[in-house]
């Protein structure tokens, strides 16, 4: 065999040896995946307001003409009248809600309805206050119960004042003064002289024998 065949035989292993070499090698380990640390940031939010506080302590919130003994006590005694009757009128007159702006939206649609917790009519309210609170206005009762209160012993008090001396009926003082406040002082001194009451009269009158009871107690609180 030539030089020639030798040079290519020791080329074919020197290729070998190299290429097994390299087999032998320990690989690169494969790279790890870096996981970061860093927490995500959040997406941001937009903060929300808190709450509106609610308004609280409006007497009509939870209204009971209970909570008015003081000045229907006050008032009573101003007036002369009993205070049981001017409590049993205000239980007599809670048969709608008291809240001002229902008041007045209602005396929008029914310019001639009463203001007040003891419902008082503009024209009543207007003669009752003459030499008594004369600056007061019929407009400011709706925000005003103890103004209402007043109002209302110093009616019941003119309609005592218009009571006959010689009576016929059976009805007593304090339930003709309450007729007369529901239907008005000529009917009062009608029904004082014998007349019968109607079917609106009478139902105000048996309201005023129910609430009769639980008025005493309530003035007196």
């Amino acid at each position: 065999m030539g030089k020639r065949w030798w040079v290519v035989i020791a080329g074919v292993l020197v290729v070998g040896v190299w290429s097994a070499r390299d087999n032998d090698e320990p690989k690169a380990a494969p790279r790890e995946s870096v996981v970061s640390t860093k927490p995500t940031p959040k997406p941001a939010t937009t903060p929300q307001p808190a709450p509106a506080d609610r308004s609280v302590g409006n007497w009509y919130d939870d209204y009971d003409p209970a909570h008015f003994a003081v000045p229907v006590r006050k008032s009573a005694k101003k007036a002369g009248i009993s205070p049981q009757l001017l409590m049993a009128i205000l239980y007599n007159e809670d048969y709608k809600p008291h809240t001002p702006e229902l008041e007045r939206s209602w005396q929008r649609i029914k310019p001639d309805a009463s203001f007040g917790i003891a419902n008082m009519h503009r024209a009543a309210f207007d003669q009752t206050k003459r030499g008594r609170f004369a600056k007061r206005q019929w407009e400011e009762l709706p925000d005003h119960p103890e103004l209402a209160i007043e109002a209302a012993a110093w009616h019941l008090h003119d309609l005592a004042n218009r009571l006959p001396t010689h009576r016929k009926s059976t009805f007593t003082k304090d339930e003709l003064l309450a007729l007369g406040y529901n239907t008005g002082a000529g009917n009062m001194r009608a029904f004082a002289r014998g007349a019968h009451p109607g079917a609106q009269a009478q139902t105000y009158l048996d309201r005023l024998h129910a609430n009769w009871d639980k008025s005493g107690l309530a003035a007196r609180q």
